[in-house]
């Protein structure tokens, strides 16, 4: 399975940007797919995940209210809308799919595939 993340950029505090992920193979439909982020220095850490039928998701606190996991199974695609963004949010933001199908998951090694990153440069 390979996974292509795009979307990053560079935006100013309280501007949006929608990342997408897409998978190689319809056989990722089958697992959860999540979002991860790594700030300069920092461990990479979970982000938002979605079940492998889209309909349950999970947040971590930090962008809860601000960010949406969503997918488009026909599209082999998740992405990850994310509102009012802050400098914080400012990291290389990394899909992965899960060795699950629950979005309940959220240490790096429960998920096996991952895409190259994608650059967010948020500014105040």
């Amino acid at each position: 399975v390979q996974l292509q993340a795009s979307g990053g950029g560079s935006v100013q505090a309280g501007d949006s940007l929608r990342l997408s992920c897409v998978a190689s193979t319809s056989t990722y439909r089958r697992y959860a797919t999540g979002w991860f982020r790594q700030a300069p220095g920092k461990e990479r850490v979970f982000v938002a995940a979605t079940q492998s039928d889209g309909r349950t998701t999970s947040y971590a606190e930090s962008v809860k209210g601000r960010f949406t996991i969503s997918r488009d199974s026909a599209q082999n695609t998740v992405y990850l809308q994310m509102n009012n963004l802050i400098p914080e949010d400012t990291a290389i933001y990394y899909c992965a799919r899960s060795k699950y199908s629950s979005p309940y998951h959220y240490r790096t090694y429960e998920y096996e595939y991952w895409g190259q990153g994608t650059q967010v440069t948020v500014s105040s």
